[in-house]
């Protein structure tokens, strides 16, 4: 794939990511907490989550083994950090679920189109498209990459930290709803979906590159929407126990 050709891929996904984006706040994506049947057959939580992100984590792998810049460190290094991700993803979070909820198969199928096309962005670029001799070998002692490695690290700190505050709401047998508290639910209420935003816009910094940027987007398209549906389920539920002035739906202070 040529430079242009590749360009033009990141174009269109960044055009699709703005019309998810719309898209959901007008129709929620049936899993977790809006699932609904009408989305077709479902499989248990737990496999659906490791189908649905342990593609990407093969296609990157499959990505890097076909590329003869393999052996690149710092593009070793952006690998390692991506599939860090994709690990806690695909074979850590989802055997962390409590309960015994269902995910749509064609959220499942969804989910494996973008997080392939996701691959072929991030793997395209470092592996493929970008001109060899674009990370030096000192790239990673660079402002860039130093910069982006914090962002992405504390993001994945704030992901797992958000994941466990939910997991940990209620004691098994328990089915009241509880208002998450404590850590980034100090100012958000998708703190969760804070996180692995932050994640990819560090994965972004550091690796310089618009795939990266693009996927930020799609990470904010994805998730925006549903922190915004979030909020207002929250809103509903426990009043003025939220703190609407302080407590905002993704982003700190903003959103």
């Amino acid at each position: 794939m040529t430079i242009q050709h590749f360009n033009l891929f990141l174009i269109v996904m960044a055009v699709i990511a703005v019309v998810v984006f719309v898209s959901l706040y007008f129709v929620d994506a049936g899993y977790g907490k809006f699932y609904d049947k009408k989305w077709g057959p479902a499989v248990n939580n737990k496999l659906g989550w490791v189908l649905m992100e342990a593609p990407v984590f093969i296609a990157m792998l499959v990505l890097w083994l076909c590329s003869d810049r393999r052996q690149d460190l710092v593009r070793l290094a952006f690998l390692f950090l991506f599939e860090l991700h994709y690990i806690q993803r695909a074979f850590v979070f989802p055997f962390r679920l409590r309960g015994h909820s269902v995910m749509p198969l064609s959220i499942i199928v969804m989910g494996v189109v973008f997080n392939v096309l996701n691959a072929l962005m991030q793997g395209g670029w470092i592996f493929y498209v970008s001109p060899v001799d674009y990370y030096p070998s000192d790239w990673l002692t660079t402002p860039k990459f130093i910069v982006g490695f914090l962002v992405f690290i504390i993001g994945m700190y704030i992901n797992i930290q958000s994941d466990d505050i939910i997991r940990n709401l209620r004691k098994d047998g328990d089915t009241r709803h509880y208002l998450p508290q404590g850590g980034m639910f100090r100012y958000v209420t998708s703190a969760n979906y804070f996180g692995e935003f932050v994640e990819w816009i560090g994965f972004a910094i550091l690796t310089w590159s618009w795939s990266g940027g693009v996927f930020a987007l799609w990470t904010f398209a994805n998730l925006g929407p549903r922190a915004a549906r979030i909020y207002e389920k929250y809103e509903a539920e426990f009043g003025d126990q939220l703190d609407t002035k302080k407590v905002k739906r993704i982003i700190p202070f903003i959103y």
